[in-house]
């Protein structure tokens, strides 16, 4: 039997534990956090900093293959282990990833379409880059940033000095697309081929996913296009595994916003919203089984449950909903704004949604 190792206990850890379990695969998961979500599901556990070189050697020894669930892992550790174990997704796009300034220009250099965008590390250059990309404008932080943290919006010369704040720490400014509508695409690809989920509109609250709706109602072309892309980015970047792109969608163009080499929030619906899901579809890259193409099951709305929708996401559990699925994480502490869970309304449009089930949580 197999053993996966995962770098990262939180809610995706997990996830890909429970579906590599369904599979026969057994999983080592290591986290700082005594009580991460994934050490209720893994075989093994190791509790211990990312950066302690030791442990993750030591998860590596005792893995067939290993993955990570966690941006910040840091690249200097993990580059000399992938020379020495199997770390089928290398570093490379976890470290692409890892700056926003890198991954903008890894994103053009490999075919697709970025917003306007310049390096920024002082009130001077911060200027400069505004007087070339103009209002409105996000100065996001190069490093570290997620769920609408270190980035501010530029609307006016009124938003500068808040922005400033930022600029203890390297940034770029990148030009604001005024866009139709956000969505993602989930890429799991090994040497001979590459399947792709179906795509889903994706609204956030305060930087934060908030609700997906699946089928995004994109012009098929369009679509067709978008994944194309996603898969030839894929290959002329060297990457393999999983990858989730956010996009920004105006009429037919569409632009890349950020990506990440793990699962995705966006694609959590697939659990019970597709044939094959993210998580399962990423154990079996890693054990080195053919990947399935995945097919939407039916209409799907994937609500993600915060702190402050903790109780009303256990009240619907409660309930048992048929073709309601509802993903409680386990966390020991809740807060608002903190990712808690995540419900899947399977059969479910947009419009059913808002007359159902909006109402249940907080606006």
């Amino acid at each position: 039997m197999q053993t996966i190792g995962i770098i990262g206990g939180g809610q995706l850890g997990l996830m890909i534990a429970e579906q590599a379990r369904l599979l026969g695969v057994r999983t080592a998961v290591l986290d700082p956090a005594a009580d991460a979500p994934a050490f209720a599901v893994a075989d093994e556990r190791i509790v211990a900093a990312y950066d302690d070189a030791a442990a993750l050697e030591e998860l590596c020894r005792r893995s067939d293959a290993v993955t990570y669930e966690f941006e910040n892992v840091p690249g200097d550790v993990l580059i000399p282990l992938a020379e020495r174990y199997r770390i089928p997704q290398g570093y490379k796009p976890l470290y692409d990833s890892q700056d926003r300034l890198r991954e903008k220009e890894n994103a053009r250099r490999h075919g697709f379409r970025t917003p306007e965008f310049a390096p920024v590390d002082d009130r001077a250059s911060l200027r400069a880059a505004l007087e070339w990309i103009g209002y409105p404008a996000v100065l996001k932080t190069r490093t570290l940033g997620y769920d609408g943290h270190g980035q501010q919006v530029l609307r006016s010369e009124a938003d500068f000095e808040a922005a400033c704040r930022l600029l203890a720490v390297p940034c770029i400014l990148e030009q604001f697309v005024p866009f139709d509508y956000e969505t993602s695409v989930v890429v799991v690809a090994d040497r001979n081929e590459a399947v792709s989920f179906p795509m889903g509109r994706n609204v956030h609250r305060d930087g934060i996913l908030d609700l997906c709706f699946v089928p995004a109602a994109i012009e098929p072309a369009l679509e067709r296009r978008i994944r194309r892309t996603a898969e030839a980015f894929m290959r002329s970047a060297g990457y393999e595994g999983i990858l989730a792109i956010e996009l920004f969608v105006r009429g037919d163009a569409f632009y890349f916003n950020e990506m990440a080499p793990r699962p995705h929030n966006s694609g959590h619906y697939t659990i019970e919203g597709t044939t094959t899901n993210q998580f399962r579809e990423l154990v079996r890259y890693l054990t080195g089984e053919k990947l399935r193409q995945p097919e939407l099951v039916a209409p799907t709305v994937m609500k993600n449950i915060l702190g402050q929708d903790l109780e009303a996401a256990e009240r619907i559990a409660a309930e048992g909903h048929e073709n309601v699925f509802v993903h409680l994480y386990g966390k020991t502490e809740s807060r608002p704004k903190r990712k808690m869970g995540h419900i899947t309304f399977v059969g479910m449009t947009a419009d059913g949604y808002a007359a159902q089930w909006a109402d249940r949580f907080v606006r």
